[in-house]
């Protein structure tokens, strides 16, 4: 789920790229030189704690004081001829030490930043991921909130006002590229009291987590090498913080739904196999009140499951939601069963159709179904 959603910095991934840290030496004449316990939580990195006061210009952009960090778009498109797209957009950070910081060369850094790039092709029955990863310094990765912009080489998100509620996303990987401009319709949505959200019972096991969950998006896509014209709807997460999943959780399940009446519905589960942990959400009604959810407050049915041979994993395909105290009964209907992500880390993120008392789309994404997350945290 995006909520705890920093544990996909794919803590796996550190150490074989690690050695973009300390220098420019070629890839080739480099070795991971740091261990697993340097690139999990270090000690001095802050904790959420305190509610927040939201400022555009410095929370949009990065929080070096605390070790991850993503800045999330997925969305739902249709082009002129009818034609449906999913799409995922996703740049994360990863500090080695608190701060911003210079190491060893001009182009070390004590920054990661690493990016998803994923399409869902309806039409074709196609999904297609990408991943790169790069050290934080100009030209290569980073980030900034005065003006925003979060990029990794030509990956790049680009604010065109001063709040960051109008943007555009470019992003080229073999014949898949997307050049989209986001707006929103409805306010930042702070997931609880001034953006704290709770992973489990510590106080310290907590990210801030921000959204504007309805971005009207109109642009290109090129598929297979073919550009058309698209529009449709995305969602926006940023999160940051220090902290790790709950003792004995695997991975988590996370929804982000876009009614068709006006209103969005975020919500999250962390299990431990097929137990629950912690979970919880947000409905944002449709003149952009926010309504905080408990695990008490809604009820999640599987209804189906779909096995990956080329992962040997078995996920949820299909879902009914039940919040009874908002009289929702949803029915969720992925896109395409095979929206598997294979890459450093592998789970499903894909776009899905809401049907029920009211109708919409929506984004799901689902992590520990193909190894648990636990032994990286």
């Amino acid at each position: 789920m995006k909520s705890p959603k920093i544990l996909l910095a794919l803590a796996s991934t550190f150490l074989g790229w690690a050695w973009l840290l300390s220098g420019c030496a070629p890839q080739a004449e480099r070795r991971p030189s740091i261990s697993l316990a340097s690139v999990l939580r270090g000690p001095d990195f802050a904790d959420a704690i305190e509610p927040l006061e939201f400022k555009s210009r410095r929370d949009h952009g990065p929080h070096f004081e605390f070790q991850t960090e993503w800045w999330y778009y997925t969305g739902n498109l249709e082009s002129e001829a009818g034609d449906r797209y999913g799409y995922q957009l996703t740049l994360f950070r990863r500090g080695m030490s608190p701060g911003l910081a210079r190491r060893s060369s001009w182009f070390g850094s004590n920054q990661i930043y690493f990016a998803h790039l994923a399409l869902t092709d309806a039409s074709l029955g196609e999904h297609r991921a990408f991943e790169r990863f790069s050290r934080g310094v100009d030209g290569l990765a980073g980030a900034s909130g005065d003006p925003f912009q979060v990029y990794l080489e030509d990956w790049s998100v680009v604010a065109l006002d001063s709040d960051g509620s109008s943007i555009r996303l470019q992003a080229h990987e073999q014949d898949i590229a997307l050049d989209l401009r986001l707006q929103a319709e409805q306010p930042l949505v702070a997931h609880g009291p001034g953006g704290l959200s709770s992973k489990g019972v510590d106080s310290t096991d907590a990210t801030y987590y921000f959204s504007f969950t309805a971005l009207q998006t109109e642009g290109t896509l090129t598929v297979r090498g073919e550009q058309l014209e698209v529009q449709g709807s995305s969602w926006f997460d940023h999160e940051w913080g220090s902290s790790v999943l709950p003792s004995g959780a695997a991975g988590w399940d996370w929804f982000g739904l876009q009614f068709d009446d006006g209103r969005e519905l975020m919500l999250y589960q962390v299990r431990a196999g097929q137990d629950l942990l912690i979970g919880g959400g947000t409905l944002v009604e449709q003149d952009g009140r926010t309504v905080w959810l408990s695990a008490a407050d809604f009820e999640i049915e599987t209804l189906g499951t779909w096995g990956s041979r080329l992962s040997d994993s078995e996920y949820p395909a299909g879902w009914r939601i039940v919040l009874p105290n908002e009289d929702l009964e949803l029915e969720l209907r992925p896109l395409l069963a095979d929206q598997e992500n294979r890459l450093s880390i592998v789970y499903w993120e894909g776009a899905v159709d809401v049907l029920g008392t009211v109708s919409g789309r929506g984004y799901v994404e689902l992590t520990g179904y193909q190894a648990s997350l636990q032994p990286w945290f």
